[in-house]
């Protein structure tokens, strides 16, 4: 038999798998992963912990049916063209990586290979693949209620029926897998059994999903984010188990694959503004700047939802998705400091962080991302936490030195009595007056000169 290549990225299971099934089809598989030092080295110690966890997480299940991962670490064009050398391979199997990153490394994979050992792309870390979905006219969707519609109607292939048992693994030389940094953030477990096993849990505990999934003091969420992110479990699993009354959880997958059909479109918005007016915003800058972003970091800012929101994420590598979009408008709105300082900060630190998630929801709440009148949407944080926190457990749980304040003088610390407790930070910055000059200054831009 002919031996193959199977290339591990964002894929990090041995089910549902079309690029391993045809990669299985052609021949004996020798299963891959290279660890790359552009994607690692940026990576906060809680994404390397994670990422490690996963990959033993996929070595134990390969050595239930023959030898495990082989790693190897280097720059990926190098790399796999050796391990093709030395396993005799006749061709390489992918998911299709559509980040901008991703895409341009394969590019540079392929034409190392040439044309004897071809670079072969099934499936991809999405339902329905970045490109697929477009208007009438062809062009990527701006706005998410159509795309969703459109997406929607689509539709997505059933899970594929891929089965390690059937494979023939070979191996080649392995190198081990880096020494697990140490961090004090709990992660939750790695793995596609892991992943499988929250899903099962949340299917049955899902009855209450569409009313309290933007409460943060309740854990009524999928938690599938980190699972998705690395390839755990495919989002077409999940999908095939939803039915019509799972709207709201099936949309919330949807705005995956908009923000991923976005990125595909417009790389440039990993990094740079997709609104190039939104740059010339007034940001704080110098030392102004370092004090406010390490205090928002550290959670010191004395708005109790967002400091507890910023040490969720420093504990636990996660943060509540209606957090995330008050701590961004408050670092941007707020504090007056530029949303590529929050996104770096959290592609660092969360283990769900997907580049095209974050940067574009990074700028749908600076305003320059896809939304047809984002400049007004500025989160107050205290009355976010009145709403969404009205019993103060969230707050109460992530920030100690509130822990007695009772009820909802939680959310507003520097109203009590007795003064804002012992340890814990008066208010960095007046919110109304900043939500008042950040208003000035988005209806500036809007004015034409």
């Amino acid at each position: 038999m002919p031996t193959t290549v199977m290339w591990f990225r964002r894929d990090l299971r041995l089910g549902d798998h079309p690029a391993l099934l045809a990669a299985a089809e052609q021949g004996d598989v020798v299963p891959l992963f290279v660890l790359d030092d552009a994607l690692w080295t940026p990576a906060g110690v809680p994404r390397q912990q994670f990422l490690l966890q996963s990959l033993r997480a996929l070595d134990t299940d390969l050595r239930e049916h023959g030898p495990g991962l082989v790693v190897r670490r280097g720059r990926p064009e190098e790399v796999v063209a050796a391990v093709v050398e030395e396993a005799g391979a006749c061709a390489v199997h992918i998911s299709e990586d559509f980040g901008p990153y991703g895409h341009a490394r394969d590019d540079r994979v392929r034409d190392a290979l040439g044309e004897d050992v071809p670079l072969v792309a099934t499936g991809s870390p999405y339902a329905v693949s970045p490109g697929r979905v477009t208007t009438q006219q062809g062009e990527t969707y701006k706005v998410f209620t159509p795309f969703s519609r459109a997406w929607a109607e689509h539709g997505w292939r059933a899970p594929a029926e891929s089965d390690p048992s059937q494979v023939t693994w070979r191996s080649v030389r392995s190198e081990d897998l880096p020494k697990e940094p140490q961090g004090d953030a709990d992660l939750p477990e790695a793995g596609e059994e892991a992943a499988l096993q929250r899903w099962r849990d949340f299917l049955d505990e899902r009855e209450h999903y569409d009313d309290e999934r933007d409460q943060l003091g309740k854990q009524s969420t999928s938690g599938m984010s980190p699972y998705l992110r690395w390839g755990a479990i495919h989002p077409r699993t999940l999908l095939a188990d939803l039915g019509p009354d799972d709207a709201s959880l099936r949309s919330e997958i949807a705005w995956r694959e908009f923000y991923a059909a976005a990125l595909w479109a417009w790389p440039h918005a990993a990094r740079e503004y997709l609104k190039p007016e939104y740059a010339r915003m007034p940001y704080v800058t110098g030392n102004k700047r370092k004090a406010r972003f390490e205090a928002w970091c550290e959670g010191r800012t004395g708005f109790p939802v967002v400091d507890a929101a910023m040490r969720e994420l420093l504990a636990t590598g996660l943060m509540h998705n209606r957090a995330r979009m008050v701590v961004a408008s408050f670092l941007v709105k707020d504090l007056k400091i530029e949303w590529t300082w929050g996104a770096r900060h959290f592609m660092r630190h969360l283990v769900d962080g997907d580049l095209a998630s974050n940067q574009l929801n990074w700028q749908w709440v600076g305003g320059s991302g896809l939304d047809a009148a984002p400049y007004f949407r500025i989160f107050n944080p205290t009355k976010q936490g009145e709403k969404f926190d009205p019993d103060g457990h969230y707050v109460r749980r992530w920030v100690p030195e509130l822990a007695d304040v009772e009820g909802r003088a939680v959310h507003t610390p520097w109203t009590l009595s007795t003064g804002v407790p012992e340890g814990y930070p008066e208010p960095i910055v007046d919110h109304k007056a900043e939500r008042e000059s950040a208003l000035e200054a988005y209806q500036e831009l809007r004015t034409p000169r």
